[in-house]
């Protein structure tokens, strides 16, 4: 079994500072898996689901019956874990994990996980602060599914320009699979698309019949799912609301409240233009992405979708786990100049990527946009295995290469 890319940081980080570890994420991205590995690694602890009729009775009791299960067969050379999946469902959870977790009396290690209102309540006053260590588990990417070393993000830079030995041919099939199917680990590790198109099926009506119902109580399900099948072909682009609105003869507003709620059950994500010391820079208008990218048709948007999932993987990973604040972002001036993708590190740009199916000419926008960056390294990926150059625009280096040589020095 696939081993998952924050188990370490789960080890180093909460548990072994005695913190509890939120896991938030998509639907079936493994959140579930990861915690029962957790568990048997561990070989000492319970695992508990919201959705068990039992649990929740004993929940809604007394949620401290949770440090008598975890307290079974305690030794010295060994802390319990307890997991909660998906008790987030629970009304007022908060305050209950608060009370459990402020009367342990001995080593406990309590990992939570769920999707939505993992990330929500963080919004509001967050009862269980200085108390947690919160992460977003992503599907699988090349680096993960390669297995090769997690780098910091200060040897990034220095990495893809030395080219040390992660450009081998197996990625490129990697890449392929991925673009083919998918990071969801169940259609990824059952590489048929029939299996695909019907875990797609299932989990599009899980999120908008079952996740979404829970999380906003609204009526309206037909005319979401109406929404989800517009987004595919807005990848990429501007993401215009109000044309939405129009399609669907509703409001604005409506269209805004809607889309929110698919941003935090992990269906969509939007990244927002970058616009210090860029001059002209467009200020409001963000790009759509999906984070299962197997159901865009259009070839070059799913494989733009594709990097940006891996840098968004990275920036949480990297934020999550202390490196810094990394942000994800692109630039675009008034007059169409543009570059896709900028990660920022602590406010300030820190590595800009172009994505392009087959052109291996560096973008002229990056004459544009590099001298006001500041960056050492720039990034332009093609979808071409073998390809790799390198140029200097003022005081930065440019990369061109294919996408299978550079994504797997990311997470």
């Amino acid at each position: 079994m696939l081993h998952r890319y924050i188990e370490s940081a789960l080890k180093d980080l909460p548990f072994a500072h005695r913190k509890m570890a939120f896991v938030s994420g998509p639907r079936q991205c493994g959140k579930t898996t990861l915690a029962k590995m957790l568990l048997e690694d561990r070989g000492r602890g319970t695992y508990y689901n919201w959705d068990e009729t039992e649990f929740r009775r004993l929940w809604t009791k007394s949620p401290r019956f949770i440090l008598q299960s975890g307290s079974a067969d305690r030794s010295p050379e060994s802390v319990p874990i307890v997991v909660l999946d998906e008790i987030h469902k629970a009304k007022k959870w908060k305050q209950a994990l608060k009370g459990v977790y402020d009367t342990m009396d001995q080593p406990l290690d309590i990992l939570v996980t769920g999707s939505a209102r993992l990330s929500i309540y963080r919004k509001g006053s967050d009862s269980l602060m200085g108390r947690y260590y919160h992460f977003r588990l992503h599907p699988f990417t090349l680096a993960e599914i390669a297995g090769y070393p997690l780098l910091p993000p200060e040897r990034l830079h220095s990495g893809i320009l030395e080219d040390s030995g992660r450009g081998g041919k197996q990625n490129r099939t990697y890449l392929n699979a991925l673009l083919k199917l998918g990071g969801f680990p169940e259609p990824f590790l059952a590489g048929e698309e029939r299996r695909l198109n019907l875990w797609r099926r299932g989990r599009i009506e899980k999120v908008v019949r079952e996740d979404l119902r829970d999380l906003s109580r609204i009526p309206e399900l037909g005319h979401i799912e109406a929404l989800v099948s517009l987004l595919p072909e807005r990848v990429g682009s501007l993401f215009s609301r109000a044309s939405l609105r129009e399609e669907l003869e509703v409001s604005f507003d409506t269209v805004r409240r809607w889309m929110q709620y698919l941003f935090e059950l992990y269906y969509a994500f939007e990244i927002k233009p970058f616009t210090y010391r860029i001059s002209r820079s467009l200020k409001r208008e963000g790009k759509l992405y999906l984070w299962d990218y197997s159901e865009i048709t259009d070839q070059a948007a799913r494989f733009e979708n594709l990097i940006a999932v891996h840098l968004l993987k990275a920036c949480h990973y990297w934020t999550d786990t202390g490196e810094g604040l990394f942000e994800l972002f692109y630039l675009r001036t008034k007059e169409k100049q543009e570059i896709d993708f900028l990660i920022v590190k602590d406010k300030k740009p820190w590595l800009p990527v172009e994505v392009k199916e087959n052109d291996t000419n560096p973008s002229p926008n990056f004459k544009r946009f590099l001298p006001h960056l500041n960056c050492p390294l720039a990034l332009q990926l093609i979808n071409h295995p073998n390809y790799r150059s390198q140029h200097q625009i003022g005081e930065t280096k440019l990369v061109v290469a294919g996408a299978s040589q550079i994504l797997p020095f990311f997470v």
